[in-house]
């Protein structure tokens, strides 16, 4: 971890003393998934331009700290306050989490890693978050032939380089966490199928294990200076149907990304998992 434990997904109610998050380090609420009325820039080539740094809300923008007393909440913090009868009356439940549904074999050891989501959660050890754990990228870089996806994680900063000029996935690579990308366009959409990951990342919380036969395969559409991000991921071998996460719709930014400090595990002996009620957004 950072300085700072900005991992939601272990936590149901985390209190640290001394946290400092800078404004940089934090993204924005996501925004609003209204389309936008402007018109929709392509590349020379024809293609929608995606160029640009995504503002989607994900990462440190659901951490949320809140002072209390003289320490700081950084996760489920509401269960911590006591709030005026009229506030908690007035507050919207927050949608329920995303799950994968899995086969009714492999229940046992999802639940058994839930149970021991804090010590076996890779995410909080500084590993990779993998796909589709670590969300829409944060910036693009399209070319005719390839884009470019740029990531400023809470455990540091990846890249996926996706070519679009129609090879296939390479075979003379091992599995990574982020897999093999290859792009194609439908309409305007990028469709980018990934393949080849290894089995040391997560899907979600809760102890969304996966195997090496993991496919993903995510649908980005700008229109105007948004940009919708859809994600599907197969699993055959434990999933009992594929999971399709909900849409994340990212805005265009001029706030650009900045590079990661150092991931070292600092907050692990600190960190308590009282309610087994994740969350997290990814």
């Amino acid at each position: 971890m950072r300085n700072y434990p900005i991992i939601k997904s272990v936590l149901a109610a985390a209190i640290l003393a001394g946290l400092t998050l800078s404004t940089e380090a934090l993204w924005a609420q996501a925004p609003d998934s209204t389309d936008d009325a402007g018109t929709t820039p392509r590349l020379a080539d024809g293609t929608p331009d995606l160029n640009g740094v995504w503002n989607s809300g994900g990462t440190a923008g659901f951490v949320r700290p809140r002072q209390l007393g003289a320490s700081i909440c950084v996760f489920a913090c509401e269960e911590m306050e006591q709030p005026a009868p009229a506030e908690r009356a007035n507050r919207q439940p927050p949608p329920p989490p995303e799950r994968p549904r899995y086969k009714p074999e492999y229940m046992a050891k999802v639940n058994d890693l839930n149970a021991r989501q804090v010590d076996e959660d890779p995410i909080l050890r500084c590993i990779n978050p993998g796909l589709p754990r670590i969300g829409p990228p944060h910036k693009i870089v399209q070319t005719s032939n390839e884009v470019v996806f740029l990531y400023d994680d809470v455990n540091g900063n990846f890249f996926r380089v996706i070519p679009t000029d129609g090879r296939g996935h390479r075979t003379d690579v091992e599995a990574t966490y982020l897999g093999d990308a290859v792009g194609h366009w439908e309409g305007d959409t990028l469709v980018v199928e990934t393949v080849n990951f290894n089995d040391e990342t997560w899907l979600t919380d809760d102890g969304s294990f996966h195997t090496t036969d993991l496919r993903v395969v995510e649908r980005l559409t700008r229109s105007g200076d948004t940009l919708q991000w859809q994600v599907t991921a197969h699993d055959p071998t434990v999933l009992a149907e594929p999971w399709v996460k909900r849409p994340r719709t990212a805005a265009l930014t001029d706030v650009g990304i900045l590079e990661a400090p150092p991931c070292i595990d600092r907050d692990l002996p600190m960190m308590q998992d009282t309610t087994l009620s994740h969350d997290n957004p990814r």
